[in-house]
């Protein structure tokens, strides 16, 4: 039922994905399985007369954070009120504090993509062609100030169960080690062009006893390639484990709200997985399924306090003609 078998592009690229799972007028694709009652379900998970913490699941960006093409960060620091300390290549606005009651202060000027860091990619990032989501084409999509139609600021914002899906202690524990590496500074990942398996997946959630997935879910897979991110941020982006079309197809038979990873692609990356074809797992998530995709997430920390299953939610960055948000999600769960 679950195999690699490429998608016939010319058929797709004529409409043979659309009308999409939630019909021709749809625009929210999977997040549409995230009703009040699911939500209700997903707090139920929390035992309030115990402690509950929160984790940030996102990334610290910073000048020069390791990004895919022409995707950047750049932040400088705009200062007023008084003289920095020289040398200071950021901006200085007025020199003296202003008022009677002699105003100081610190903004930030950043230039960025919202695609880059931790993220959400809309469900129409990715097409085939001039076809995307439901049916939609790129020309009627495009405009010079981002999309016209499927951007951020039409996203609602989500409170759904989360599951933790960690390949990286199922093979941490069981091996076998050609399947691992580590950074410079000794910490485990996935191999870097580490195919994971559907079986991998499974085994994955049989060792956690995690519960079946269930439609509206926000499914993350540990990888423990974040880990390079600032050891080796040129091995971060010339690799990373991740599942193929197989596991993303199995993925999204469960219809979950989203599926992400705490690499920088999501799905494996390497040549030799991959062949001629590019982000397939992405064209069928996004396009054929409706399931977006977070990408970037860190969840070292979830991973560390025993926590697989958890209330996961997300206010999207609402932006006009965006393609994906850069607002991290959280994670609130009781530890064990």
């Amino acid at each position: 039922m679950f195999d690699d078998s490429p998608f016939d592009v010319t058929a797709v690229e004529a409409g043979s994905w659309a009308p999409g799972p939630y019909g021709p007028d749809d625009r929210l694709g999977s997040y549409n399985e995230v009703t009040p009652q699911r939500a209700a379900r997903a707090l139920a998970l929390l035992d309030t007369s115990r402690p509950v913490v929160t984790f940030d699941l996102g990334e610290t960006l910073f000048n020069g954070f390791p990004a895919f093409g022409t995707r950047r960060y750049e932040q400088h620091l705009v200062v007023g009120g008084y003289r920095p300390r020289q040398p200071f290549e950021g901006e200085v606005l007025g020199r003296g504090p202003r008022g009677a009651n002699r105003l100081s202060y610190h903004e930030e000027r950043v230039t960025t993509t919202y695609n880059l860091g931790t993220k959400i990619n809309g469900l129409h990032h990715c097409g085939v062609g001039e076809m995307f989501y439901n049916g939609l084409r790129g020309p009627d999509l495009a405009r010079s100030w981002g999309t016209a139609e499927l951007d951020t600021a039409g996203w609602p914002a989500l409170c759904t169960r989360g599951l933790l899906v960690d390949v990286l202690a199922l093979k941490l524990a069981e091996g076998p080690e050609e399947h691992l590496t580590s950074t410079s500074g000794g910490l485990g990942s996935l191999h870097d062009d580490y195919r994971i398996t559907l079986e991998d997946l499974e085994a994955a959630v049989e060792r956690q006893d995690l519960p079946a997935f269930e439609p509206g879910d926000a499914v993350l897979i540990r990888t423990g390639w974040r880990r390079m991110l600032r050891e080796e941020p040129e091995r971060y982006l010339a690799g990373g484990p991740g599942p193929y079309v197989r596991e993303c197809r199995w993925l999204a038979s469960s219809r979950p709200a989203l599926v992400g990873a705490d690499t920088w692609g999501f799905e494996a990356i390497a040549s030799a997985v991959r062949g001629g074809t590019f982000s397939m797992c992405h064209q069928e998530l996004l396009m054929r399924y409706g399931v977006r995709i977070a990408e970037g997430l860190q969840l070292d920390d979830l991973a560390q306090a025993g926590v697989d299953r958890f209330v996961f939610c997300h206010s999207p960055l609402r932006a006009v003609g965006a393609t994906a948000s850069n607002s991290p999600p959280m994670a609130i769960a009781n530890v064990r």
